[in-house]
């Protein structure tokens, strides 16, 4: 397998990410939006799980505009008693951040793809974790004829009362898509995940949305306190059949 730290250009500066693939061919592309605790280790761990199912991974540090990775000086793997001041650190972060910049940074995404040998050329998925699973839906919205897949896990405020939530977008989406909510999430309260699913429903989107029991914001991540190793496991079994269903 091949892994490199690399650089893209795009129009608001330079965004540092992490690439992994395995060593010959072109392979279909996925790109790992990450979660509010940026691009680390743990992420790259995740990215070469990915890759070794046969795809190119693409992992932007989505606050790049502010610092290259990593953005916190945070030591991972957190423990229960570090979140108060992980929390005061990252919530400035995301809070900050505007979903409609990623979606600006999504042609030069899709152009590094292109240009690279050992992507192969088609419809990529895409992947994303707490805001970059709502980044997920986004972007399967916003280049629908680009994206074939796209999962969100632990994402929050998907359907919020904002004019522009996520559950708003869904009827533009053609890709396949999954989606996984934590019945722990308060992000993620019963109300939203049943208007999610009602417009889910209503917009007759290829794709479901399930509840991950005993589960909080966060599940799928190792390296903090959040971490569930069933719904982790849940997760990579789902995220797999989905790739593999549009992808290969």
């Amino acid at each position: 397998m091949i892994t490199q730290t690399i650089e893209i250009k795009t129009a608001d500066g330079i965004c540092d990410a992490f690439i992994a693939h395995p060593t010959s061919g072109a392979h279909p592309a996925v790109i790992l939006y990450m979660d509010a605790f940026g691009l680390r280790p743990y992420l790259e761990q995740m990215a070469k799980k990915i890759a070794e199912q046969g795809y190119f991974v693409l992992v932007p540090n989505l606050f790049y505009r502010i610092k290259r990775a990593p953005v916190t000086d945070l030591k991972f793997p957190l423990k229960p008693e570090d979140m108060v001041e992980a929390v005061q650190k990252i919530i400035p972060l995301a809070r900050g951040h505007d979903p409609q910049l990623t979606m600006n940074d999504v042609n030069s995404f899709f152009g590094y793809l292109g240009k690279h040998s050992s992507v192969r050329h088609g419809k990529m998925g895409i992947t994303g974790y707490c805001m970059g699973g709502s980044l997920a839906l986004r972007t399967a919205a916003a280049f629908p004829d680009q994206v074939a897949a796209a999962a969100s896990y632990h994402a929050g405020n998907l359907a919020s009362e904002a004019p522009h939530s996520p559950h708003l977008l869904l009827s533009k989406i053609k890709a396949k898509i999954y989606v996984a909510h934590a019945d722990h999430d308060s992000s993620m309260p019963v109300e939203q995940i049943e208007r999610f699913q009602n417009a889910l429903s209503d917009s007759k989107a290829n794709g479901k949305a399930e509840l991950y029991s005993n589960a909080l914001h966060g599940f799928t991540m190792e390296d903090l306190p959040a971490f569930n190793a069933e719904a982790l496991d849940r997760h990579w079994k789902t995220l797999f059949e989905l790739l593999q269903s549009e992808l290969n």
